[in-house]
């Protein structure tokens, strides 16, 4: 397996490499996934990996069958060493531009040119988190945004969470699954923005409301404690729950005329059941296709993505052949 961002000792940098079936733009589930069919499926296939996954701060991952509880450094490490074996090229660069010339020319950081007849997009999202103090350095550890992903390991603790936007009622109500010792802290809501439905939900659920702007997390001996409201107030927590904002790494994808639609979490491609942008032979997967992909459905996603890719190559193949006459001798014929 080639992990290399400079180019190849043979290529001139500022020429384009030879046509790859596909490349593949992120080293994620998605990206990996996809990746894996394809090298199984003998096309010749790249991967630009840049590094940055979204779920680096967390200590493991959780909810994918056979691999819960496994570090996502090691998962992804698996997953690099299992397409080397079909012999997918992965390279540790960022892709900065991407260009349709007949396929698709991607251009590197390094200044490598990478040219594909295919591209998949699974660059994922970043998380922007609310500027407060001690929050960022918690994040992954105790303060956490997903209960599916880190609730068990947290259950029965004293929960926060801070309001950052309406869906926040709905996070609070959520956790209380883990958790019977949940406060809500309304931040950035005012109390008169939730609904009736709102507080009789969460006095069902026996969620405490507590009104007022967090100012800071507080932590001591390594873990998080509570919460400083802005008025000095400290409350104890030993948990707290957080909505990032998304930030959809999906600039190649407008770049090349995708159209993206919006949502409260961002602006994604539309795309078909199999991941097919509005551009031809253009794909996403992942995060990069939406901002509720888990690890097991971003690696879903990749799979059928890079399936789906081969049938096309295949079938354009054939019917290339067929328009050229040259289907060959071994071709099927009417008797």
């Amino acid at each position: 397996m080639t992990e290399n961002a400079s180019p190849h000792p043979d290529e001139n940098p500022t020429e384009p490499d030879r046509r790859h079936d596909v490349v593949v733009i992120g080293g994620g589930p998605a990206g990996l996934s996809a990746a894996l069919v394809l090298g199984r499926a003998r096309r010749r296939t790249l991967v630009v990996d840049a590094g940055e996954p979204r779920n680096a701060p967390a200590a493991h991952m959780h909810g994918y069958l056979s691999r819960d509880g496994m570090p996502p450094a090691e998962f992804l490490a698996v997953g690099r060493e299992e397409i080397a074996r079909y012999g997918v090229e992965l390279v540790r660069d960022r892709a900065v531009d991407v260009r349709r010339d007949g396929g698709f020319t991607v251009e590197l950081a390094s200044g490598r040119a990478v040219r594909a007849r295919q591209l998949v997009v699974a660059t994922g999202l970043k998380d922007e988190l609310p500027p407060l103090p001690g929050l960022a350095e918690r994040y992954g550890n105790d303060v956490l945004h997903c209960p599916y992903c880190h609730g068990w390991e947290v259950r029965d603790r004293a929960f926060g969470v801070l309001a950052t936007t309406a869906m926040s009622v709905h996070q609070a109500l959520m956790v209380t699954q883990w958790s019977k010792d949940v406060t809500l802290f309304l931040h950035e809501i005012a109390p008169e923005e939730l609904s009736d439905d709102d507080l009789r939900r969460l006095a069902a659920a026996g969620v405490a409301v507590v009104p007022g702007a967090v100012a800071e997390v507080v932590a001591g001996g390594g873990r998080l404690t509570g919460v400083r409201l802005a008025d000095g107030t400290v409350h104890g927590r030993e948990v707290l729950f957080v909505a990032p904002r998304a930030v959809p790494r999906t600039g190649l994808l407008a770049r090349l005329g995708a159209e993206l639609r919006e949502t409260p979490f961002g602006a994604y491609p539309v795309v078909d059941e199999r991941g097919l942008t509005t551009v031809p032979g253009l794909w996403a997967a992942g995060n990069a296709s939406g901002y509720a992909e888990q690890v097991v459905n971003a690696a879903s996603r990749g799979y059928r993505a890079g399936a789906a890719i081969n049938g096309e190559l295949l079938f354009a193949d054939l019917d290339a052949a067929v328009a050229a006459g040259s289907a060959g001798p071994g071709s099927a014929a009417r008797v």
